[in-house]
């Protein structure tokens, strides 16, 4: 069978979005890995799969080109909120999206998204990790090099190391080491930041199942309040990533984290499921 897909991005973070609204979509995660592949497949980072939804408007499965399923991708919501709006999905400017974090609420704000990520989780086991408590400025010993890294969930594990330069950050040597540390029951996203001020920061990630991306939503959002808790930044701040620019804010009124960024079509197509 053909299965109609869209590529969109954001900040270069690329995805296949596919529409099982209305349509019988076969078993999509058994295929996920093949059609990520950017040799042999579409090619992207994730694919997002747009389901009907009991608890809120819509519903976004999210799947990493290894095949792996995740709980949440900052950076997809943006995409699959524009797609929904864009292609008439919904009338609405605001909605409620459920994903394996949880309900998230995403709203267009002209051409942009702001996307109400939740409240974040700093207690170790909830992240998870095999560590109880707040992990802040911790040391972490990986293939010879120690790294001080300080352990967010934003729905989705996060590991922050904050550098002098991420340009030399060791993001594609250690990133996958980090990753697959047995600190990390699920295994974790990496972030390698660089303060370049109170309210701008620069950051590369190593996605867990994904690689090294040019942009990471939770994982921006994850990165400003390891900054926050650590004394490095204000609550608002915006972060430069490979692709682009995020706009985050940690409400010191509700706790919630909220990221601002764009959500972009690239092409709409279809392939021939094997």
């Amino acid at each position: 069978m053909k299965l109609p897909f869209t590529k969109m991005h954001g900040l270069g973070n690329d995805f296949i979005v596919v529409n099982c609204l209305e349509e019988n979509c076969p078993d999509l995660a058994k295929h996920a890995a093949k059609l990520c592949d950017r040799r042999f497949g579409i090619g992207c980072d994730q694919m997002l799969v747009i389901r009907p939804s009991e608890r809120a408007d819509f519903k976004m499965d999210i799947y990493n080109n290894d095949g792996s399923q995740v709980e949440m991708c900052g950076n997809g919501i943006r995409c699959v909120a524009k797609y929904l709006v864009d292609h008439g999905a919904t009338s609405k400017d605001e909605l409620a999206i459920e994903t394996l974090a949880g309900i998230i609420r995403p709203r267009l704000v002209g051409d942009l998204v702001e996307v109400d990520m939740g409240e974040p989780i700093l207690e170790g086991k909830d992240i998870p990790t095999t560590l109880e408590g707040k992990i802040l400025n911790r040391p972490l010993a990986v293939d010879g090099h120690s790294f001080d890294i300080t352990c967010v969930s934003m729905g989705n594990p996060h590991c922050v190391i904050f550098v002098d330069d991420v340009a030399q950050a060791p993001v594609t040597t250690l990133g996958p080491l980090i990753e697959r540390h047995p600190l990390f029951p699920k295994r974790t996203n990496v972030e390698f930041i660089q303060v370049l001020g109170p309210a701008e920061l620069k950051m590369r990630v190593w996605e867990r199942g994904a690689g090294e991306t040019l942009a990471c939503g939770t994982g921006a959002c994850g990165a400003l309040v390891a900054a926050v808790i650590t004394g490095r930044s204000q609550r608002e701040a915006v972060l430069h990533l490979k692709g682009g620019d995020l706009r985050i804010r940690w409400s010191e009124k509700n706790n919630r984290v909220y990221m601002t960024g764009p959500g972009e079509e690239v092409f709409t197509g279809s392939i021939e499921l094997g």
